[in-house]
């Protein structure tokens, strides 16, 4: 399976490489173009337990990995880390399903992807016979930066940095990272938002690309952002286990078309569902869910992305981002040429702004609704969901909830809808409480308590524990400052 930058055809990579190096050298994402040859069976698709069928997606995506490696190191990737060994569990709430993609080791759906990844890292590096240690940089806008540490905690051959934007996180979610164990580990704050944060990672590998600086410290730079191809392939996997479950539940035949409503901000998340359909999967629409933030609905209803907005800070933390790094991997599938993706990225870098041509505005809205819910509404609407149904969301999730109803209310859309669920409540404990009830503690971790006392919902153990932990990571430096503290934290 070849891989190809989406800014230039020049620039391939097996899945080792694209793996290893995540982003291509001219800044591009390496991304497959070659779906027929990963169809999937879905009959057989019906038959195979959660581990299995993650593998078996896993190594339809990244074949080069080897089919005996893949269903191997997937399985184990996930013994005994899940709740349960169904890894992903599909529940019924109302008319809608929600896929519990959180009930892993740091309660948040960004566990599927990075309990494999480091794997797969570890793998490619010895495929391609690689000595160098891998340098993970990562920017997070929440979940991704505690499940990256967890997964390449003490990795053998890797070290990682996880920025995140100060503020611009829960509380839970700054404690999740700041007390991380681990020998290999790094976590520093941006002054400014994950945009700025994203973008200074970037701008990390543009500058080794150009001066080598990374090797000359025996080092080479890589990713666990949803912008590496390892991230994206566990991801579709669990758009099959979502419709596996549902046919086995009788709620629908083989064949039979599903939406998947999808909280998204970067559009990693939900291009995984994209690429579950290309792969063969019977997807209706994929419904990208927006808060405040809302660049992405305004660009698949419009065609125009437009960044040049105010950015906001919501409830919804994990969706406040304003650039969203893998939809330049949608504008080349949907008929884009690789100059067309490389003149567009430009121009949102220089200009702020870029309008798709017509013919993929056409192609995407095909595929594609949207809808986005601000930060009361998202608030009322997890009231209503525990008031009707005795079922806890976090703000993520409800943001998706909501534009499921509105869009169903807008075109009588009566397709059985999936809603993908990514974050424990717990994680936002004071919002979420907010929603349900009247009662106002003074901490995120006070917020638990009272929560799971009012709802009978349980903590999660890895939530519960973080009360007891002592912080080990207090860094915090300008966007500016990026890359100095980057080479400062390898030289050590």
């Amino acid at each position: 399976m070849e891989f190809y930058s989406t800014r230039s055809e020049k620039h391939t990579a097996g899945a080792a490489r694209a793996v290893l190096t995540g982003l291509a050298p001219d800044g591009g994402l390496y991304t497959p173009l070659d779906f027929g040859s990963m169809r999937v069976d879905m009959d057989r698709v019906l038959t195979l337990d959660a581990p299995e069928l993650f593998a078996e997606i896993v190594y339809k995506i990244l074949p080069d990995f080897g089919e005996e490696e893949i269903k191997r190191l997937v399985p184990e990737a996930y013994a005994g880390k899940f709740q349960t060994r169904d890894i992903t569990p599909l529940v019924k709430v109302g008319d809608r399903f929600v896929l519990e993609l959180f009930r892993g080791p740091t309660s948040a759906f960004k566990d599927v992807a990075l309990s494999v990844l480091p794997r797969l890292v570890s793998l490619a590096r010895k495929q391609l016979g690689i000595s160098e240690e891998t340098a993970i940089l990562t920017a997070t806008s929440g979940d991704t930066g505690k499940a990256a540490l967890e997964g390449f905690r003490d990795v053998p051959g890797t070290r990682i940095i996880v920025f995140y934007p100060e503020g611009g996180v829960s509380d839970i979610q700054k404690a999740q990272m700041a007390t991380q164990k681990g020998g290999n580990v790094r976590v520093c704050a941006v002054k400014g938002n994950f945009d700025d944060a994203q973008t200074g990672v970037k701008l990390i590998y543009a500058d080794d690309e150009a001066e080598h600086w990374a090797k000359r410290e025996g080092l080479r730079l890589s990713s666990a952002n949803s912008i590496n191809i390892g991230r994206l392939a566990p991801q579709a996997a669990y758009y099959f286990k979502a419709y596996r479950d549902m046919v086995r539940m009788g709620e629908i035949k083989n064949g039979e078309t599903v939406n998947f409503a999808v909280p998204t901000g970067n559009f990693g998340n939900i291009l995984a569902g994209e690429f579950a359909r290309r792969m063969g999967l019977p997807v209706g629409k994929l419904i990208c869910a927006s808060n405040a933030n809302n660049v992405l609905t305004e660009f698949i209803q419009t065609g125009v992305y437009d960044r040049r907005r105010p950015f906001f800070r919501t409830v919804s933390p994990s969706m406040d981002i304003l650039v969203s790094s893998n939809l330049e991997r949608y504008l080349l599938l949907a008929g884009g040429s690789f100059e067309l993706v490389d003149e567009l990225m430009r121009e949102l870098r220089d200009k702020g702004i870029y309008r798709a041509p017509e013919h993929i505005t056409e192609e995407m809205q095909k595929h594609f609704d949207a809808g986005w819910a601000d930060d009361l509404t998202v608030k009322q609407t997890i009231g209503e969901v525990w008031r009707e149904h005795k079922y806890l969301l976090d703000p993520h999730t409800a943001v998706a909830w909501k534009v499921t109803g509105d869009i169903k209310a807008q075109t009588g859309d009566n397709t059985k809808t999936v809603v993908l669920s990514t974050a424990s409540p717990y994680k936002f404990g004071f919002d979420v409480l907010d929603a349900i009830s009247a009662q106002r503690p003074a901490t995120g971790f006070e917020a638990m308590d009272v929560l799971s006392d009012l709802t009978g919902v349980p903590i999660p153990a890895n939530l519960a524990e973080l009360k007891e932990l002592q912080p080990r990571f207090s860094d915090c430096v300008d966007k500016t400052q990026m890359l100095a503290y980057v080479k400062e934290v390898l030289k050590g």
